[in-house]
C-alpha cells in the first residue's frame, strides 16, 4: 500500500508538468485554431538556453529568467509572427505540417550547435526524502506538484477572473464575436502564445533534471502533452489537468506493477481508449468552430 502511495504521488507530480504543457496545446488551438507539434521541442528550447546561462556563469534563478524572456520573444512573438499568422488562412493542416517541419528543424539545430549528449541538468529542490505515514515521499516530487498545481491554478484564476482572461475566452469562444464587442483579437492571441511561452519554460524548468536536456527531450514530453490535452478534451483547459495527471499516475503504476517497457506505451493506450468512447476528451464538449 505505500509502495502505491508512493507511486501514486510521483505520478501526480508528472503528471501536474505534463498538464502544463498540454494546456499550450489547448490554449492555442481555442484562441488561435493551432495546433503546435513543436510543442516539445519549445520545451527543449528553455532547458538549453538556462544551461547556456550557468555555463557563463548565472544561477539557475537568473537563467531561467533569461530563458522565460527569450521564450517569450522567440516561442511567443516570432512563432506567432512568422509561422501561425501567414499560414491562418490555410487551414490547420498546413500550420501542423509546418510545426512538425519546425520540430525536427530545432532538433537538428540543437544537435548541430550544442551537443548530442545529454547534459546533467540541476534541480531546484532538493534530492532529499521524508516519510509520512511510512510512505517515503520526496522533496523533489512535492515541490514540482505543488509548483505546478500554483501555474495551472493561477492560470484558471488570471482566465476566469480577470477582464484580460474573460477577453481572452471570449476569442477562443468566437473569434469574430469578439471582435465585434471591440476586444482587440490580436492582442489576445498574442497573450496566448505569450502564455504558452512561459508555461515552456516552467516545465522545462521541472522536468529537465529527471529527462535530462537533450536534443530530442521534446519526443516524449511533446508527445505526452499532446495525449494528455486530447483525453482530457482539446477544447477545456481543465481537462489538459486531468489528462496530464492520469498520464503520469497509469504510466507510474504500468512501470511499476507491470514492466518498465510498458510506461511509455500507456499514454497511447488510454488515448485510443478515450477518443473510442468519448472522442471530445473526458471533459470535451462537442463544439463548431470558426477562426
Amino acid at each position: 500500500m505505500t509502495d502505491f502511495l508512493q507511486l501514486l504521488l510521483s505520478g501526480v507530480a508528472t503528471g501536474a508538468i505534463y498538464a502544463m504543457a498540454a494546456l499550450g496545446f489547448t490554449l492555442l488551438w481555442q484562441a488561435a485554431g493551432t495546433i503546435n507539434f513543436a510543442q516539445g521541442e519549445f520545451v527543449m528550447l528553455p532547458a538549453f538556453a538556462m544551461l547556456i546561462g550557468m555555463s557563463f556563469g548565472l544561477p539557475l534563478w537568473a537563467s531561467f529568467i533569461v530563458a522565460v524572456v527569450l521564450s517569450i520573444l522567440v516561442l511567443g512573438a516570432a512563432f506567432k509572427k512568422w509561422i501561425v499568422d501567414p499560414m491562418r488562412g490555410t487551414g490547420v493542416v498546413a500550420v501542423v505540417v509546418a510545426t512538425l517541419g519546425l520540430s525536427i528543424g530545432l532538433k537538428s539545430f540543437v544537435k548541430a550547435a550544442y551537443s548530442a549528449e545529454p547534459h546533467p541538468f540541476p534541480s531546484i529542490f532538493s534530492d532529499e526524502v521524508f516519510k509520512l505515514a511510512g510512505v517515503t515521499i520526496s522533496y523533489s516530487d512535492v515541490g514540482a506538484l505543488v509548483f505546478a498545481g500554483l501555474m495551472v491554478l493561477g492560470l484558471q484564476t488570471f482566465l476566469n477572473k480577470t477582464i484580460t482572461g474573460r477577453a481572452m475566452q471570449a476569442v477562443a469562444q468566437n473569434t469574430f464575436s469578439a471582435e465585434a464587442l471591440g476586444i482587440n483579437v490580436k492582442r489576445m492571441i498574442f497573450y496566448t502564445f505569450a502564455i504558452n511561452a512561459i508555461l515552456v519554460a516552467v516545465t522545462a524548468l521541472l522536468i529537465t533534471p529527471t529527462y535530462l536536456a537533450k536534443f530530442d527531450m521534446g519526443d516524449n514530453i511533446g508527445l505526452k502533452a499532446f495525449f494528455a490535452a486530447i483525453i482530457g478534451g482539446f477544447n477545456n483547459s481543465r481537462g489538459a489537468l486531468l489528462g496530464g495527471v492520469l498520464v503520469g499516475v497509469l504510466e507510474n503504476l504500468a512501470g511499476a506493477y507491470l514492466s518498465p517497457a510498458y510506461k511509455d506505451g500507456v499514454a497511447l493506450v488510454l488515448f485510443l481508449a478515450v477518443i473510442l468512447v468519448k472522442p471530445d476528451g473526458l471533459l470535451g464538449t462537442p463544439q463548431e468552430r470558426k477562426v
